[in-house]
């Protein structure tokens, strides 16, 4: 069914559909075209953070059922039954899949609410729509790869050819998990590569579903793999392995580290990582239009939970407006994200993935009222059988504290006060971090200032996490070191060949 077609579903109509869609949920592997068991039969139980209860038994890869991955992978990239096929044609295969992805919007849609807490609303609105605008945009670019000719003399010709780096391992995270899957496997796809994903543990159910559906869209078998497991196991046996070209990775900066260690232990494959934010949003004392940026603040922390990567999560208010900031804040950002359940399309947050990052979040708000913030409202649990965590702000923040410092991870925003434009930037910076900011000011120079020093790789000014496919996605410092969406995502899964010929 269509994303259309869903708009009239009630929550008894998704409840009905989850019931359904669950005792169909396949639970395999999928290598080399077909649903395979672990060789050693290890599983792993996975839950629905709603209500606890555990949904299925998963297969878990270990070292050996990577190998067979990465075979299927190694096979299908040798014989070319994908790189080998005419650009145009590749891309009528992309298409067609998109096709088939909006045909079987319930079933994916649920399988990430049901998996890790998602809105339904959020499916149908935003990772969904998102999903089909990124495999189709790295499509269209297939045909556009292209190589150069260098001027030399005249008896010689010397050009330089664009070629796929060969086996891709992808690491993908539960807090996207069919759109940050298909941000790395559609330009590894579209870039002539073979894929074998490794979605994280907390939400793997929809990307099975997706691999099957290249397949029946006309993508050859082996050339998009997925393998289920635990991180430390099957995530480390494929980092490690020795016949993947590349990893690509979205998650912790602590594994992110892992990755390129486990790089060098092994074949120096290239590591592409994409690790996390402590993102600031600015708001100069002339910020435009205050009611629209305090709202800009209150979405771009509460949104999915907070489980974003560049979640504007340290609010950076000039003194000058601060007190009026944060009681807006209060007044209109309180109640306007109210945990519920999931499939209610009413319902705009669900729980955390699992109770331990509950727990954690939890943990990190006990932090910050030890070290002296003020709680202004949340903190707590709600009274829903889940992981759940109330919409939670924090006054009086200094950058030092925990709150400030750390990826929090779920809907807890932090209000820091500044004095003048060089504070702000200090402050901005004064983090481990450089994924993303926001700036809002009425003066252009100004704005230009903090684009130009603050240390992130994706600047709003005025808007906050709005975007299209044009847009690089990734971070200075330690949140990592790759680009997501975007032209130059296609050629980083590109190598160069310089051909050098003697005419003469």
């Amino acid at each position: 069914m269509s994303i259309e077609s869903l708009a009239s579903y009630t929550r008894k109509d998704w409840q009905k559909a989850a019931d359904k869609v669950l005792a169909s949920a396949e639970t395999r592997f999928f290598i080399d075209g077909r649903y395979v068991d672990a060789i050693d039969g290890g599983r792993f139980e996975n839950s629905n953070p709603a209500n606890r209860e555990v949904m299925a038994a998963m297969a878990a890869a270990n070292a050996r059922d990577v190998d067979v991955a990465v075979a299927a992978a190694r096979r299908a990239f040798r014989d070319k039954r994908w790189s080998g096929l005419a650009p145009r044609a590749r891309m009528d295969i992309l298409y067609n899949y998109t096709k088939l992805i909006s045909e079987n919007t319930e079933q994916l849609a649920l399988l990430d609410t049901l998996d890790m807490g998602k809105p339904i609303r959020d499916m149908l609105n935003i990772d969904l729509p998102s999903v089909i605008q990124t495999i189709q945009f790295m499509a269209e670019y297939i045909d556009k790869i292209e190589g150069s000719v260098t001027n030399t003399p005249s008896d010689v010709m010397h050009y330089v050819l664009r070629e796929p780096i060969g086996v891709v391992g992808a690491i993908s995270p539960w807090n996207y998990p069919l759109l940050m899957a298909v941000w790395k496997v559609a330009p590894a796809l579209a870039a002539g590569n073979t894929v074998v994903l490794k979605p994280a543990e907390q939400a793997p159910m929809s990307c099975l579903r997706l691999a099957e559906l290249f397949v029946e869209a006309g993508g050859p078998p082996g050339v998009f793999n997925v393998i289920n497991g635990i991180g430390e196991v099957a995530g480390k046996a494929l980092a490690l392995h020795n016949d993947v070209d590349k990893i690509t990775f979205t998650g912790s900066t602590e594994v992110g580290k892992l990755m390129l260690q486990y790089a060098g232990q092994s074949n120096m494959k290239r590591v592409a990582l994409e690790c996390g934010g402590k993102s600031p949003q600015v708001f100069m004392a002339d910020t435009p239009d205050l009611g629209r940026a305090v709202a800009a603040a209150y979405n771009g922390v509460y949104a999915n939970m907070g489980e974003v990567c560049n979640a504007g999560s340290r609010l950076l208010v000039e003194r000058g407006i601060y007190d009026e900031f944060v009681e807006r804040f209060i007044t209109e950002g309180k109640n306007a994200y109210v945990p519920g359940d999931p499939l209610d399309p009413k319902t705009n947050l669900g729980p955390l993935v699992t109770d331990e990052a509950q727990q954690r979040v939890l943990s990190l708000v006990e932090s910050g009222k030890k070290q002296g913030a003020k709680l202004e409202f949340g903190g707590d649990a709600p009274k829903l059988h889940g992981s759940y965590v109330n919409p939670t702000l924090f006054t009086g923040v200094t950058n030092s504290m925990r709150i400030a410092r750390e990826e929090i991870f779920g809907p807890v925003a932090s209000i820091i006060p500044f004095d003048g434009i060089d504070d702000a930037i200090s402050i901005a910076n004064d983090t481990i971090y450089g994924l993303a900011a926001g700036v809002w000011t009425r003066d252009i120079a100004r704005a230009h200032r903090l684009i130009k020093d603050i240390q992130a790789g994706v600047i709003w000014v005025n808007c906050f996490d709005e975007g299209d496919m044009t847009q690089p996605f990734g971070g200075y410092k330690q949140s990592g070191n790759a680009r997501d969406k975007c032209i130059e995502s296609i050629l980083s899964y590109t190598q160069s060949k310089s051909a050098w010929i003697r005419l003469s």
